[in-house]
């Protein structure tokens, strides 16, 4: 595929130094990050795992600016992050699309509140389409698409937007595994040609390898980065990584650490 003038290098670092996120006040308050700091530099794809209320979701929220940290602070691109912004797009896990509106229109809508003209929203619109392989549905309904069509629809609203930064909940989360193995692999071929930076939460493993650029693995609530562990291997990647013996010795690094995290919380 040619590559559109819209799918650029556009992207950004990501700074977390010292947060804090405590929920509540007084003795009944909870403290569900406590002292998180690192970097995302741009273009690089970074996932975060972690055992089930480690706050992973609540840190990508606070990077989303649709959660307020108690102390600490979080730039993107240098710019301290109050409130949501277009230069960070979002995919949640739920299959968050107005269901009033085509695929097209879905996708269109970041760039028609922009300002964009309509021969350049239409461009935009067929570029991503196609990316994701949806070209064909552009005037289907979302309830008329499968669960990892939707998805794929919410990936193209969110580059179709153009941010610096793609903030990534589980996105596959809700996907039996035949599907969620396809969507991994048209996400990163997608990541490819955008080069997006990337912070992508998760709780499977494998998934997180054969994503990553660096996993991130946070320890039980309260959250910390317990380490971090840069994936070498090459790219672009494809499915069959998961059975190299170098992925497996990195699955159980991981899975070791979030067996130690459990053992600590009983």
């Amino acid at each position: 595929m040619a590559k559109s003038r819209y799918a650029n290098l556009r992207s950004a670092d990501i700074v977390i130094d010292d947060v804090h996120l405590r929920y509540g006040t007084g003795p009944s308050s909870v403290l569900a990050l406590d002292g998180i700091s690192f970097d995302v530099k741009p273009n690089e794809f970074c996932v975060i795992v972690g055992p089930s209320g480690c706050g992973k979701s609540s840190l990508l929220y606070l990077v989303a600016g649709l959660e307020t940290k108690t102390a600490g602070t979080i730039t993107v691109n240098g710019k301290p992050v109050s409130d949501p912004g277009p230069e960070r797009g979002m995919v949640f896990q739920a299959y968050t699309l107005f269901p009033w509106l085509t695929v097209a229109k879905n996708v269109e809508y970041g760039p028609k509140r922009k300002g964009y003209p309509a021969a350049e929203r239409k461009d935009i619109v067929d570029h991503f389409l196609a990316e994701v392989g949806l070209s064909k549905f552009a005037d289907h309904y979302p309830s008329q698409l499968s669960g990892g069509m939707k998805q794929r629809v919410a990936i193209a609203r969110a580059l179709a937007n153009d941010p610096m930064v793609l903030l990534m909940d589980e996105p596959f989360g809700a996907l039996d595994s035949q599907t969620r193995h396809t969507m991994q692999g048209l996400l990163l071929r997608v990541w490819e040609h955008s080069k997006k930076t990337v912070l992508f939460v998760t709780h499977d493993i494998e998934e997180a390898i054969l994503l990553a650029d660096r996993v991130l693995v946070m320890s039980g609530r309260p959250g910390q980065i317990k380490k971090e562990i840069t994936i070498n291997f090459d790219r672009p990647r494809n499915m069959d990584l998961v059975l190299e013996p170098d992925f497996i010795s990195t699955k159980r690094e991981i899975l070791e650490l979030l067996k130690d995290t459990d053992d600590d919380e009983h």
